[in-house]
């Protein structure tokens, strides 16, 4: 079972597919937000979903739970213009990734080694282990994504969107052999610009994706038309789709045999059903229809 995965959207169904399918959930998860700070490697998608599957995600919604920011407020007396806020365990996860990487180990390793350490049954994959990085265009000026979320506020309009280094990407052979493998693929409720784009931006990805046997499904990131968190409306509006069922179908051209949506689509296969996950029960009731929705598609 693979799951193509942002942040809180893809992390809340990767928890509820972890109860339906235990350690035969793979996730690949977008590094396109991955940036270096405070010394550390910071993977903020990757380490969402780990921290979700290991349940210790914070009530914020990322970041460990009951975490301390000592070192933040430290770096801020020392002068310091902290507008990435790090967690002191968070900050050493990044610390030690960083580490791992300047010895010589992919990516790849260093988020196995912090699943382990965290107790994740799963397994969750980058798509390549080069650097991907998201840019955006707003107001005239690229940024870097996390420059452009965090920092500016993503005070839109979106101008661009461009993922520096997906050219030469090469995917994983583990997250190639994990689609050649799947028997059902589903692109989760996250961001389909900025947080599945960069994903699909491995040419090889999308290609395995393409031609894979097993279904992939959508879960649309939409709930009664709206987006319940981050900017999916400017980023939909830069691509030039609706909020809607048919905008996710057509942003995904070609690439769908299914939507799980609680609107239907004109021209997609589509299970109707509440999309909300704001519990336990209800993460786990979405991994479970969408799982059972796959294999009805593949017969």
């Amino acid at each position: 079972m693979v799951l193509l995965a942002g942040g809180t959207g893809g992390a809340k169904l990767a928890r509820g597919m972890l109860d339906e399918v235990g350690e035969q959930l793979v996730v690949i998860a977008n590094t396109g937000d991955d940036l270096e700070a405070h010394g550390g490697y910071v993977s903020p998608d990757p380490d969402l979903v780990l921290y979700w599957l290991a349940d210790r995600i914070d009530k914020r919604g990322w970041g460990l739970r009951d975490d301390s920011f000592r070192v933040m407020e430290a770096l801020r007396e020392l002068g310091e213009d902290v507008w990435f806020n790090l967690g002191d365990r968070d900050l050493a996860v990044c610390l030690q990734r960083a580490r791992r990487l300047a010895e010589g180990a992919r990516l790849t390793d260093a988020l196995a080694e912090l699943g382990r350490a965290l107790g994740v049954r799963a397994r969750v994959l980058p798509p390549t282990d080069t650097p991907l990085r998201t840019h955006v265009r707003a107001r005239g000026e690229w940024l870097g994504f996390q420059e452009f979320m965090v920092r500016e506020g993503a005070a839109g309009p979106v101008e661009g969107v461009d993922v520096h280094g997906a050219g030469a990407a090469r995917a994983t052979p583990e997250a190639l052999e994990a689609i050649e493998r799947a028997r059902a693929i589903v692109i989760g409720p996250s961001n389909p610009v900025i947080s599945i784009g960069p994903i699909l931006a491995v040419g090889a990805l999308a290609e395995a994706l393409r031609a894979s046997e097993a279904p992939v499904i959508a879960v649309s990131p939409l709930v009664r038309g709206a987006v319940l968190k981050g900017p999916t409306d400017l980023f939909m509006e830069w691509a030039g789709h609706p909020l809607s069922a048919d905008g996710i179908v057509a942003h995904y051209e070609g690439l769908l045999d299914g939507l799980v949506s609680d609107e239907r689509a004109s021209a997609l296969p589509t299970l109707e059903t509440d999309v909300e996950m704001g519990d336990a029960e209800a993460r786990r009731r979405v991994a479970r229809e969408t799982l059972s929705f796959a294999a009805a598609l593949r017969g």
